[in-house]
Order: C-alpha cells, then sequence, then structure tokens
C-alpha cells in the first residue's frame, strides 16, 4: 500500500490517473502533450504508476497505450475522483485531452518529435553561441 500512496504523491500521476478514468486508455504521446513534460520524464511518471500496480500498458505497433489496473483499488479511485472534480488543472487537462484526440495519432505522434527535434537544435544553437 506504500507504493501506492508514494505513487499517487505527485500531481503530475494524479493528473494522468484522473485522465485515464475518464478517457480509459491513452497514448504515451497523447499523456505527454496533456501534461506538457519531457517524453522522458512522463515514462518515468508511467513507470512508477505500473510499478505500484495502478496502470498496465500495452503496445499496438510502435506506440504504447496505458490504462487503469483492475487492480486499482476501487474505493481509492471514488475518493480521487471526488476529490480532484472540481480541480481546475483537471477540467483544463481534460480540454487538452478532448482537443489532443481530434488528431490523427501517427501525424500526431511525427509532429511531436519533429518539435522535440527543434527544440533539440534551438537549445544546442544557444550553447554553441
Amino acid at each position: 500500500m506504500l507504493n501506492i500512496i508514494k505513487a499517487l504523491a505527485d500531481k503530475n500521476r494524479l493528473r494522468v490517473v484522473e485522465a485515464l478514468t475518464i478517457q480509459k486508455e491513452l497514448y504515451v504521446c497523447q499523456i505527454t502533450e496533456m501534461l506538457g513534460l519531457a517524453m522522458p520524464t512522463v515514462s518515468r511518471h508511467m513507470s512508477v504508476l505500473q510499478k505500484a500496480g495502478l496502470v498496465k500498458n500495452r503496445k499496438e505497433g510502435r506506440w504504447v497505450c496505458y490504462r487503469l489496473s483492475e487492480a486499482f483499488p476501487s474505493p481509492l479511485l471514488r475518493w480521487l475522483n471526488g476529490v480532484l472534480a472540481s480541480s481546475h488543472e483537471i477540467a483544463k487537462d481534460m480540454e487538452k485531452v478532448r482537443t489532443i484526440l481530434t488528431y490523427d495519432l501517427d501525424a500526431f505522434c511525427k509532429f511531436q518529435k519533429q518539435r522535440r527535434a527543434r527544440n533539440v537544435r534551438s537549445t544546442t544553437r544557444r550553447r554553441v553561441k
């Protein structure tokens, strides 16, 4: 139980859990966009949730998709949903997710990859100067 509490002690992981209660499944690129974090950071968060037994993943080709685990304690999930229901940040996340879901997954993930590459190049140029 302690590993579950530790896993839920982070705001971003709570945001992911709440998004997955509403959307049921999200791909890593979609979670990354919703949180506005780097892919390695999101992967680390998802790994913590998975090690605590709160989420499961499945591979679909080259994509990784996450959903809540059936082992997620339902009383805890109901409590979290009640507590987070009035959160302004959660409402913004859900709005983002609705927009993200309108995009073609392949095109969306390709766009993210290109954006990351541009950001890396611009960061490298700033360091060189």
